[in-house]
């Protein structure tokens, strides 16, 4: 039994494909396919169930591969030692974001980050929280920058800072001219929403639960429209197709002169809270405290930090 061949189960239970896992691992497909054949022999055990599409893992396959996940980052961890003890902050750290924080966050982050550990790149992954936690969970991210709530995954966690909410309207809107606007009164507009998977989305529908029923025929809903991104929706706002909700730091800093309206909530305003996560056997503690430093080191218009 070795690493490699701990990696390749890994990877086959990840992607369910030996294709697809053989190009993840960059070896050939017969290559990873022996490998695996000859550990289940070893084993005396089926890990995978092969289907036409698609593989499966077999129960007692699931208990080996979460254990071959563990001998992987602990064989990872050695070497994190020894490099702790030449430099705590030597090597990529691998950094996944939610879409929602990605665009609005990174660049001033990762010019910080040169700045301040350029010891240290940024190994960058922008994805759905739920990939992001199965990413943490796999190892094949060291952390992520998230928004509560997402699944208990057993990961540590440390508060970054609580982001409003703020409402986008377009410049023509009569809310436009208004200080601020309850949330009972978007029942009236058409709303704007992210499409299925952004955690955002699901902020949205705690605001204004009357859109979760997507009906055009219910009270208070003319219509609900779905973008792929803030800045696709912000594009519809602009061209009067309705409104939507958006977090502060996606807000412009110069608004003036464009065509969509930021307006505040009435209290007491939405947030969110955004926190960064990692895993608990992931041992550099430095990384972490260094990325926090970073992200403190940043503009952040608008929102709460929390250092505790």
């Amino acid at each position: 039994m070795t690493l490699t061949e701990l990696r390749y189960i890994v990877a086959v239970a990840r992607e369910k494909h030996f294709g697809r896992a053989a190009e993840a691992c960059f070896v050939s497909q017969p290559t990873l396919s022996v490998a695996i054949k000859k550990l289940e022999e070893e084993l005396d055990v089926k890990l995978f169930e092969r289907g036409t599409n698609e593989v499966s893992v077999t129960p007692l396959g699931e208990a080996i591969v979460r254990q071959a996940q563990s001998v992987i980052e602990q064989a990872a961890a050695i070497k994190d030692i020894a490099k702790r003890g030449k430099d705590p902050l030597n090597g990529p750290l691998k950094l996944g974001i939610i879409y929602t924080i990605g665009p609005y966050l990174l660049p001033e982050l990762v010019r910080h980050a040169i700045e301040m550990t350029p010891q240290m790149p940024l190994i960058l992954q922008e994805n759905f929280t739920a990939k992001l936690v199965d990413m943490l969970r796999t190892g094949e991210l060291d952390c992520a920058i998230m928004a509560e709530p997402f699944p208990d995954t057993g990961l540590a966690i440390a508060p970054l800072y609580d982001e409003p909410f703020i409402i986008a309207v377009p410049k023509s809107h009569p809310l436009a001219k208004r200080s601020s606007v309850g949330a009972d009164e978007l029942k009236r507009e058409t709303m704007l929403l992210l499409g299925t998977g952004h955690c955002f989305r699901d902020h949205v529908l705690e605001v204004c639960p009357e859109y979760a029923r997507f009906s055009s025929d219910a009270e208070g809903i003319r219509k609900s429209f779905e973008g792929s991104s803030l800045e696709t929706i912000k594009h519809m706002v602009a061209s009067g197709m309705g409104v939507t909700v958006v977090p502060q730091l996606s807000v412009p800093r110069d608004t003036t002169g464009g065509l969509v309206t930021y307006v505040p909530f009435e209290p007491p305003v939405p947030t969110r809270r955004v926190v960064l996560a990692w895993r608990r056997t992931f041992t550099r503690y430095e990384a972490i405290a260094a990325l926090r430093n970073a992200v403190y080191a940043c503009q952040l218009d608008g929102v709460e930090r929390l250092t505790a």
